[in-house]
């Protein structure tokens, strides 16, 4: 349930309570843009990693999860 929130997601289950839309063009819609997200998301990785050394990347990936992780709490 806490990857639910997802605003993707939301909207594909809206998409889906819709009378006459084909269940089948809803998932595929969800589909195409999951995939097309995650290719640009390796295109970007890909980019990223010929400039900037790996472990850089790992520290600056961790460092950001917890900066998020704080305002969360701080937020909440």
């Amino acid at each position: 349930m806490a990857e639910l929130g997802d605003k993707t997601q939301l909207a594909t289950i809206l998409f889906a309570t819709e009378r006459g839309t084909p269940k089948v063009v809803v998932f595929s819609g969800a589909m195409a843009a999951l995939a097309l997200a995650t290719a640009l998301a390796v295109f970007v990785g890909d980019r990223i990693g010929q400039i900037l050394p790996f472990r850089l990347i790992k520290v600056l990936a961790g460092v950001g999860f917890i900066l998020v992780g704080l305002w969360i709490i701080v937020r909440g």
